[in-house]
């Protein structure tokens, strides 16, 4: 890593743009350096499929908001117009119009009149007009989706009270309601029940003159003109693949593509778990599910990554030892898997992000989802080292920590050992976590609904805080000191009593699955331990903290809390989950929040991050490729055009 690299480059309404690098790349061989190229191309021709998916309303948006940028003649230096262009950045960033985390719509803070105004000044030939359409036509169009509230209002509708389905924004179902999907599904054939089809996670469910019917994406079928780049991208690299099972992977997930076939599908993810001899990586397909209230539908994503030996060697310690850490888990010996198999973990360096993985990225992944292939086969977690990096380093002068850690001890522990404490919480959270336990027979990934992404994120959380402040991580030499621990539990309820409060609105419930997660394992835990003051409430000064008084204590707590969420998962039991939800993940202590936002809104910072790209430039001798450059292009909407330019293959309307 370059000390002098400058990791962000701008802010605007609650987001601050990064950028990473991508180091160890120029040490790589050649042939590993042309897969690299074809696999970022790849991961990038998805990206309208991934803005269909979010709304059928964004990609029509997008063209039209880029066309302006582009072409608009007015003065560009006025106060709307720079309003009009944060907009811009935010569609991009949230791959449409609803915010990538509270699935809320955000609004424009520049008015319609001026939105006609834009357009009527703007190069008309470079807007995305329908057959027989003009800007009038396209301006009452959209103007109802972008300025009404009450329009599109939310992407994913979590409300147990709404029809899940009819509420949602997204492009997954139309003309159906919550019954009639999950109807569907029931009846539908899933193959084996003892290795059953994802059914659904590729497809669009409609209604069509009264009958109901899945519209396929691959080649030939929905999102086809997309889909076949990234096979002609991913073609190319089987012949440069990094190791045999790899390129018999490639070879799977392209003849899945062409054909749809879930069952193609799940042979490919085995040999992809299988394939541990691939210095290079990838990941692209429609893999997860947060993006639906129910779960079904996964969105298009891609993550091109190589392994970071060094750092991986803390990764294989602990799958390992899996069989260890399934074995001493608090659950019921019911829900454990007697054999662990096929448990491979390593810390990567990402080399592009593509669909729902950018700009926004997780930290870590674990894959594949099917249970039953995790179970036979195993998984693989990774740890992206490069993206952790790269937000440590732009989070060292904000002041959040000094702002909300209570003591200075706390402070000093978390500069010390916070570092090492996220990154093994992912670790354990990726690699173990998620893969750990088994549902009971005739008990489906479904059965959960529309709590489904919350209870798995938490248990795999859960998984990482009970195991953390065991000795046995300092025996394996994962930790120098079970302070590491601390820091991590600190920072865990800190993060989930107090700090991701500053990225909910004001008066709003929180709605995404990984936030309603981190509350309810800190609210849940505050709440059983409050009579002892295992964690203690303490305001000073008009401020509020949460202060961590016994840590060993706290473990048992999360152990509790650990038993109880796998039952949930292992027998399906729907209503114990959805009252643990409801009780504890959602609601927001309103004065709480309002005291939060305000010492927040004081640091002048941005509550979420996301990336820029790199860029790869193949060198040519003729037909040849003969090497393979890397930049790190600093301008993030320069980027966002070139990839709208470049990269978008979809009709206006899918």
């Amino acid at each position: 890593m370059s000390d002098n690299f400058q990791y962000q480059t701008e802010q605007f309404a609650d987001i601050k743009i990064l950028r990473y690098q991508v180091p160890g790349f120029e040490e790589l061989s050649l042939r590993q350096k042309e897969l690299i190229y074809y696999l970022a191309e790849a991961a990038r021709c998805g990206r309208d499929i991934l803005f269909d998916q979010n709304s059928k309303n964004n990609l029509r948006i997008r063209r039209t908001l880029e066309a302006i940028v582009k072409s608009y003649d007015g003065d560009r230096e006025a106060e709307e117009f720079q309003a009009f262009l944060v907009y811009v950045k935010r569609v991009w960033f949230s791959n449409g119009i609803h915010h990538h985390y509270s699935m809320d719509k955000f609004m424009p803070e520049f008015s319609e009149e001026y939105f006609g105004e834009l357009l009527a000044n703007s190069n008309y030939e470079l807007l995305p007009l329908l057959e027989g359409e003009n800007v009038i036509a396209l301006l009452s169009d959209l103007v109802p989706v972008i300025f009404d509230d009450k329009v599109d209002a939310k992407r994913v509708v979590l409300n147990p009270d709404m029809d899940l389905i009819e509420a949602s924004a997204n492009n997954y179902y139309e003309g159906v309601n919550q019954k009639e999907v999950e109807d569907f599904y029931a009846k539908i054939e899933k193959g084996d029940p003892e290795r059953p089809l994802s059914v659904g996670i590729n497809s669009k469910l409609v209604k069509e003159n009264g009958k109901i019917q899945e519209k396929t994406w691959k080649v030939g079928g929905m999102y086809s003109a997309a889909i076949e780049k990234i096979v002609f991208w991913l073609e190319k690299a089987i012949p440069v693949a990094d190791s045999d099972l790899q390129r018999e992977s490639l070879v799977k997930l392209v003849a899945f593509y062409k054909t749809g076939d879930l069952k193609t599908f799940d042979e490919y993810s085995i040999l992809w778990v299988k394939d541990l001899d691939a210095h290079i990586d990838v990941v692209n397909g429609f893999i997860e599910v947060y993006g639906d209230a129910l779960a079904m539908k996964a969105s298009w994503e891609a993550m091109v990554n190589f392994k970071d030996v060094e750092a991986t060697k803390r990764a294989i310690i602990i799958s390992d030892n899996a069989q260890w850490f399934e074995d001493h888990s608090p659950v019921d010996k019911r829900f454990k898997k007697e054999e662990v198999k096929g448990v491979s973990a390593k810390v990567i360096t990402v080399a592009m992000l593509g669909g729902d993985c950018h700009p926004a990225t997780p930290i870590g992944v674990n894959l594949p989802n099917a249970e039953w292939i995790r179970k036979e086969h195993g998984s693989k977690s990774v740890t992206i080292d490069n993206i952790t990096h790269a937000y440590h380093q732009s989070s060292l002068k904000g002041g959040m920590l000094d702002e909300f850690a209570f003591t200075k001890k706390e402070v000093e522990r978390a500069k010390e050992h916070g570092f090492l404490g996220g990154n093994l919480h992912t670790d354990l959270h990726e690699c173990l976590g998620h893969g750990s336990g088994q549902l009971l027979p005739g008990v489906g990934m479904d059965a959960l609904k529309n709590y489904h992404s919350t209870l798995e994120e938490a248990r795999a959380d859960l998984f990482a805080l009970y195991y953390m402040m065991d000795s046995k991580m300092v025996e394996l030499g994962l930790m120098p000191s079970l302070e590491v621990a601390k820091a991590e539990y600190d920072g865990y309820i800190r993060n989930g009593l107090i700090t991701q409060l500053t990225r909910i609105e004001l008066g709003k419930d929180i709605e995404e699955s990984h936030m309603r997660n981190r509350q309810l394992i800190a609210k849940w835990v505050f709440e059983k331990g409050e009579s002892e003051k295992v964690i203690e409430k303490v305001q000073q000064e008009g401020k509020t903290y949460f202060v961590v008084n016994d840590y060993e204590k706290l473990r048992s707590l999360f152990g509790e809390l650990l038993a109880e969420v796998q039952r949930i998962k292992s027998e399906g039991d729907f209503e114990a989950g959805k009252h643990l939800v409801e009780d504890y993940a959602v609601k927001v202590d309103a004065e709480l929040h309002a005291e939060v936002k305000e010492r927040f809104e004081k640091l002048h910072l941005a509550a979420y991050a996301g990336f820029i790209n790199p860029d790869y430039h193949p060198v040519y001798e003729g037909e040849k490729i003969v090497d393979v450059k890397i930049s790190y292009p600093t301008d993030f909407s320069k980027q966002m055009l070139e990839y709208g330019e470049k990269y978008s293959f979809l009709p206006h309307k899918n």
